[in-house]
């Protein structure tokens, strides 16, 4: 499994954001791979926003993101908010050594 977390920060009209988020999430549920998603407001700045989604795999996901139809949408978004995407993996807690062993501080 591969999970999407993007924070989205609206700096447009948020009723467009809304309507354009709402294409966007009903596009990439109907791709090849995809589990499920979860978006969240962050309490006391309602234009802030996480989206988080469930993938089969990275490549699935990637797959969906370079079709034409998700970078029409995209390209009606991008307008509307800055964006802080990533592709996340489960990390079984054995595994995890601190962010120092990973060069992190």
């Amino acid at each position: 499994m591969a999970t999407f977390v993007n924070k989205l920060t609206v700096h447009g009209d948020h009723e467009t954001f809304l309507a354009v988020r709402n294409r966007l999430t009903a596009y990439m549920a109907a791709q090849p791979g995809y589990v499920g998603h979860q978006h969240l407001r962050r309490l006391g700045e309602g234009h802030v926003y996480l989206e988080i989604a469930t993938w089969h795999d990275a490549a699935a996901h990637r797959t969906a993101f370079a079709t034409q139809g998700f970078q029409q949408l995209l390209a009606e978004l991008r307008p509307l908010v800055s964006a802080e995407p990533g592709m996340y993996e489960p990390v079984d807690a054995q595994d995890q050594a601190g962010p120092e062993a990973a060069g992190v501080r």
